[in-house]
């Protein structure tokens, strides 16, 4: 598959090009949006005293809160009339974070998602089965858009309905499917039971998955499942949408499109940068947007930075898959805990299926965890030994490798609810009330 030929630049001529971006954005920000000159002016920064990459820590850090403090338009750089699309999040805890694109905005969208297809082997003669959710989500719009611009055909499925996906799927005789990898298996087994040979009825060949964090058990998973090529891809709404990153044939860890988005990652508690191969937050500034350019944005993402060149012939800084979110880590008894490490720690065990749910909860003045964990077959629950057998194998492999003493429920096939998106993993009683 092609290159694009800023993906194999040298890494000084890169940072040069990041670098002459960087002041650019930083210019106009100060200029066009007073919550940036404000927060510029009280570090005692100016746009012109960025003189190399390492300046970017004098910077200050944007947040989710930035944006909801200043709903809807008051980080924009342009107006209304210049904007061709609005996005926006759920809202579900306050005001949402609204995003704007012009058009030159999309174009870029369009570049980075189309190098997206590229890195998964997706070519104009692809029918793609997109399974992400439309409105006001980036995801289902943002694969759309830029498949059409590739010339590949677009069965914009959404999300649900979940019968009549796999009858399309066949029907259709798609070749790649886009969805998060919680709902390529909930397709998968939706097709088994309604009588469909995965390897035989279907013509898939390649996935894009994500916008939800993922396991190697889990991709394992769906590239087992489905027999086909598996391409992690990462973004969010407040940088573009999807198309930050991707992984391509020769590794799983993501390119990142740092030509438009400079990545960082930083100690969440101190906010220092931490160096390439260090876990931490990641942080994007974005370079080339027009509409509402974000310097130092903090995404609450945990990764790791990856910085050789790979061996596909691209040069670009790779990150890992998500690990987890700052806010999504559970504290149990003290030990640091990701949903992502316990679906790991699953995956590993004959008749423990990916479905299940982590509940925490106080027991006096301990915490608790509990999980509920859905089996392969019904025989792992009515049959006592196994049950027996299959829970202590998964309590001591916790408590060997994450130092938490848990208590597993298996329960039926088919008994934990389905989703039709980013899968809910984690019940955190705690904090009710």
């Amino acid at each position: 598959m092609p290159i694009y030929p800023v993906e194999s630049f040298q890494r000084e001529k890169i940072e040069q090009l990041q670098l002459k971006r960087l002041k650019e954005t930083a210019t106009r920000v100060y200029t066009l949006t007073p919550h940036y000159k404000k927060v510029f002016d009280d570090k005692g920064i100016h746009p012109d005293d960025i003189r190399s990459l390492e300046d970017l820590s004098l910077l200050p850090f944007t947040t989710k809160k930035d944006l909801r403090d200043h709903y809807p338009f008051g980080l924009f750089t342009v107006g209304k009339d210049r904007l061709v699309r609005i996005h926006s999040s759920s809202g579900t805890t306050g005001k949402p974070t609204v995003v704007g694109y012009t058009r030159e905005d999309m174009n870029v969208w369009n570049e980075v998602m189309i190098r997206v297809f590229q890195l998964a082997g997706v070519t104009s003669r692809d029918i793609i089965h997109n399974a992400y959710g439309y409105g006001l989500f980036t995801g289902g719009l943002g694969f759309h858009s830029s498949a059409e611009e590739l010339g590949a055909a677009v069965i914009p499925s959404g999300g649900g309905f979940t019968s009549r996906q796999v009858m399309l799927l066949k029907d259709f005789e798609a070749s790649v499917l886009t969805c998060t990898p919680t709902f390529a298996l909930h397709l998968a087994e939706v097709a088994i039971k309604e009588g469909y040979d995965l390897k035989k009825d279907f013509k898939l060949r390649a996935g894009i998955f994500g916008a939800e964090p993922v396991s190697a058990g889990l991709r394992e998973k769906v590239k087992k499942t489905w027999g086909i090529h598996y391409c992690e891809v990462y973004g969010l709404s407040e940088i573009i949408g999807p198309g930050v990153s991707a992984s391509c044939s020769h590794s799983e860890t993501m390119h990142i499109a740092e030509d438009h988005f400079i990545p960082e990652v930083i100690d969440p508690a101190t906010n220092e940068a931490l160096p390439y191969g260090k876990r931490g937050e990641l942080v994007f500034t974005t370079v080339t947007k027009q509409g509402i350019p974000l310097i130092r944005y903090r995404t609450g993402d945990l990764t790791v930075l990856h910085s050789e060149p790979c061996g596909c012939g691209r040069t670009t800084v790779r990150m890992e898959s998500i690990i987890g979110r700052t806010d999504d880590m559970m504290i149990v008894n003290g030990v640091n805990v990701f949903p992502s490490q316990v679906e790991h720690a699953l995956s590993k065990h004959k008749g423990a299926t990916l479905n299940y749910v982590i509940i925490a909860d106080k027991k006096g003045f301990m915490d608790k965890l509990d999980i509920r964990l859905e089996v392969s077959e019904t025989r792992f629950v009515e049959d006592s030994n196994l049950a027996e057998k299959l829970i202590g194998e998964i309590e001591k492999d916790l408590l060997n490798n994450l130092y938490v003493n848990a208590k597993v429920e298996l329960v039926k096939p088919d008994s934990i609810e389905r989703s039709m998106g980013k899968a809910v993993r984690v019940i955190d009683k705690r904090t009710a009330g």
